[in-house]
């Protein structure tokens, strides 16, 4: 089985029509149907007919849109890429998972046995995983609007709000990463994100991004953030070969846009995650103004200078 037809099973279709012809059916103009394409990740395809009925369906459904008035060419470029780049770390992700599975101890490269048994797992698994997709994108949906709810202001998905921001990065990942062969700085990676992410998530957090050898998380109070980075030293702790964390937090106002964070809060945490020492966690003055409780205890470091933000006075986390 080539990659034409594996292809073809999942794209539930064979690739039929051009551009032109898409832009016609549609009624779109030939850079609109471009500008989309592209925004979802995609190489201009040329002249060669690169579509299936399937894209056909979704670019009649965008037209439809269009012609409503429900959303706008701009905005629906903004839909196209955030699911673009959602969706393309996911396919990675969910093949790399499968092929885990399915390539034999030892096999480097694919053979005509381990084609079929990928494509049958692809067969069978893609009806539940689309549904599934569905579903977590709906739950995560309905949370999404709870918090722009929430939140005063802000209009256009951009809410400026006060929140903490905090970063956890492992130390000396750089060296660790020429020391250990690729399996294993995969479960190593695959370990810290996932435990991460579980950890954030337990506190009703937000797991922004990760980077491999950094989380980036979203408190919507301080007292959470502070949890969440004592749960993050104390975990990967546990973890055997885990190097270990900095932390570094900051709270005030921040801008969201298509997922991400941005402002000088976010700038001020990734400095307090620079001044951190392996395993401690460094705050701002605002955070440590709000970790004053029994159940967190600071200590105040030396003043000094930051680059961009001028003299901070920077504040320790301790552990029980």
């Amino acid at each position: 089985m080539d990659n034409d037809e594996i292809e073809a099973i999942v794209l539930g279709g064979a690739e039929r029509y051009t551009r032109e012809e898409m832009a016609d059916a549609s009624r779109m103009s030939l850079p609109e149907v471009g500008r989309l394409w592209r925004a979802m990740g995609f190489p201009d395809v040329g002249d060669s007919r690169a579509f299936t009925d399937a894209d056909l369906s979704a670019l009649l459904r965008v037209a439809a849109l269009l012609e409503r008035g429900m959303i706008d060419m701009d905005g629906i470029v903004e839909v196209a890429r955030s699911m673009g780049q959602t969706t393309a770390r996911l396919a990675e992700w969910q093949v790399e998972t499968l092929a885990r599975r399915v390539l034999a101890e030892g096999q480097e490269s694919w053979e005509g046995e381990s084609v079929t048994e990928l494509t049958g797992e692809l067969t069978d698994l893609l009806p539940e995983l689309e549904m599934l997709l569905g579903y977590v994108w709906r739950r995560q949906l309905a949370a999404t609007v709870g918090r722009y709810l929430d939140q005063p202001g802000g209009t256009d998905g951009e809410i400026e709000g006060p929140a903490t921001v905090g970063f956890a990065d492992l130390v000396s990942f750089t060296r660790l990463s020429r020391q250990l062969d690729e399996a294993e700085l995969a479960r190593l990676v695959q370990t810290f994100e996932s435990v991460s992410a579980d950890i954030v998530h337990g506190e009703s957090a937000r797991l922004v991004k990760t980077l491999g050898d950094e989380v980036m998380f979203v408190a919507d109070t301080v007292e959470q953030a502070g949890r969440i980075a004592i749960a993050l030293h104390e975990t990967h702790a546990r973890e055997e070969d885990m190097p270990q964390l900095r932390i570094g937090m900051a709270t005030g106002p921040v801008l969201n846009r298509m997922g991400d964070v941005f402002g000088t809060t976010v700038n001020r945490a990734s400095r307090m995650t620079a001044i951190a020492r392996p395993g401690t966690t460094v705050v701002d003055s605002v955070t440590n103004e709000g970790l004053q409780g029994p159940d967190f205890h600071t200590k105040a470091l030396t003043p000094r200078p930051v680059r961009g933000l001028g003299i901070v006075r920077p504040y320790a986390l301790l552990a029980e």
